[in-house]
């Protein structure tokens, strides 16, 4: 006999498991979320995300007391850091946003269930809770939202003091003399752009001969040249063959990728940022037979179910990008589809930000994939340099790039500047709804904001800008 008995119970209290549980009472359900944490809001909120974006805002502030006010006719003397009341805040803020998603449960009556679920059979779940104690849910279907972990580098212990994951590099009690951030992805490059500001001297070493991989390659060239100009170091092209812990803090053994002379460099902390991998382990997924790829990641078709008729899948545990608000849109979409609505998520307009200074925010395809699928493309690019509202906030570094087809269809759509996080929102609307540079260009902009030059670039996809 079970103890409880649910028509939807989401393992994983994430973006992912915590929103589609919302949207599964809403339709109707019994729903219930299951997370081991003791805090909902998985890794993004508690250890990942909102942390992170907490101690950049705070530390560039603290950057702009010390550098960044003279032209604005201010000078500040005697500006001190006070590293733990900042850590302070950064958990307040990760305090105040998870106590909000037990709001959100209560009010739409989801069940939050803390404790280690695992499966046992189709349709049942053995959750031992954290309070004590073993409890037997039945459901008529299961979604795993379990979300992903750090991926380490083998032979490496992270100990989260002196050599650290993403976890660690949010609670260090000083600020390091020398950072080596193993990886010049995302994060690596979020939390080295923490500390680089709060007085650290940073090296990214990086396997490829680029960072951020993923992005348009002129961006990433663009946000390199930025980011060494602010003082950040680069290997690229490089490979982390040992990392020894020393008294002092640790010694990073390197050499060239493609083969080559080692040498060693000197760290107080090493933040190992090479990725992450889906958590599927210990779930009991294989004891009822939920079949997973070489990764790890669970098998589903394109309504997320798995082999397993009763078992779904999103977020991060399943193939794709892995972040946040993909998986909020998955687990939005699982919960119609099982009210028999027609959810959907269009993976081909899932925006993706880096929060360094300035932001970084892409949306759609890359120069890059566009030749490698032989697609004709034109380019709109316009700097910031040319927007009244960026020159007067002082914030006129990066450009804005649109791509379009031969019929001015908006392909893709890349920002560098220091909003483009909030700026890339109207490109990925404007691709949800198929809209050309006309489109764009045609729409009226209010003025001063730097949200125009996105209008001049949608004119200079077809030849006709404006200002410049």
């Amino acid at each position: 006999m079970a103890d409880q008995s649910f028509d939807v119970v989401f393992i994983g209290g994430g973006p992912g498991g915590y929103v589609g549980a919302v949207r599964a009472a809403q339709l109707g359900f019994k729903t219930a979320c299951i997370d081991k944490r003791g805090a909902f809001g998985g890794t993004c909120l508690n250890v990942g995300c909102i942390p992170s974006k907490a101690m950049l805002k705070s530390s560039e502030l603290y950057h702009h007391a010390q550098h960044g006010l003279e032209d604005h006719g201010f000078t500040l003397g005697g500006v001190k850091l006070d590293l733990a009341k900042m850590l302070a805040r950064k958990d307040k803020v990760v305090t105040d946003v998870t106590k909000g998603i037990e709001f959100l449960f209560k009010k739409n009556k989801v069940a939050g269930i803390v404790g280690a679920a695992k499966l046992t059979g189709p349709n049942t779940i053995e959750v031992t809770l954290n309070a004590g104690g073993t409890q037997t849910i039945e459901a008529k279907h299961i979604i795993i939202a379990t979300g992903s972990d750090v991926t380490g580098l083998p032979g490496v212990e992270i100990d989260e003091k002196t050599v650290v994951s993403s976890t660690g590099a949010l609670t260090l009690e000083k600020v390091p003399g020398k950072l080596i951030v193993i990886g010049g992805g995302v994060i690596g490059l979020e939390l080295g752009s923490v500390w680089q500001r709060l007085g650290a001297q940073v090296t990214v070493v990086e396997f490829l001969d680029k960072i951020t991989p993923t992005m348009d390659g002129e961006i990433s060239k663009q946000l390199q040249r930025i980011l060494t100009k602010q003082g950040m170091d680069f290997k690229l092209a490089t490979k982390v063959t040992k990392i020894d812990k020393t008294k002092k803090g640790a010694t990073v053994t390197v050499e060239p990728a493609a083969g080559g002379a080692a040498e060693t460099l000197e760290a107080d902390v090493v933040l190992v940022s090479i990725g992450r991998k889906p958590y599927t382990d210990g779930l009991g997924l294989d004891t009822v037979g939920v079949e997973r790829d070489a990764k790890g990641r669970v098998k589903v078709d394109k309504h997320f179910r798995s082999n397993v008729p009763s078992v779904y899948a999103i977020g991060d545990v399943i193939d794709g990008p892995m972040l946040a608000h993909k998986a909020e849109e998955e687990g939005v979409a699982i919960a119609e589809i099982l009210a028999g609505q027609h959810g959907h998520v269009n993976y081909d307009v899932i925006p993706s930000v880096i929060y360094t200074a300035p932001e970084v925010a892409s949306v759609g395809k890359t120069e890059e994939e566009l030749k490698a699928a032989g697609i004709a493309y034109k380019i709109g690019k316009v700097p910031f340099s040319i927007n009244a509202r960026a020159r007067a906030n002082g914030d006129s570094e990066g450009f804005v790039k649109i791509l379009t087809d031969d019929k001015d269809k908006i392909l893709g759509g890349h920002i560098i500047h220091a909003e483009a996080g909030t700026l890339i929102a109207e490109l990925t609307l404007a691709m949800e709804f198929g809209a050309s540079g006309e489109d764009v260009a045609r729409t009226c902009h209010a003025h001063p904001t730097v949200s125009e030059v996105i209008k001049e670039a949608g004119l200079a996809a077809n030849g006709r800008t404006i200002n410049m």
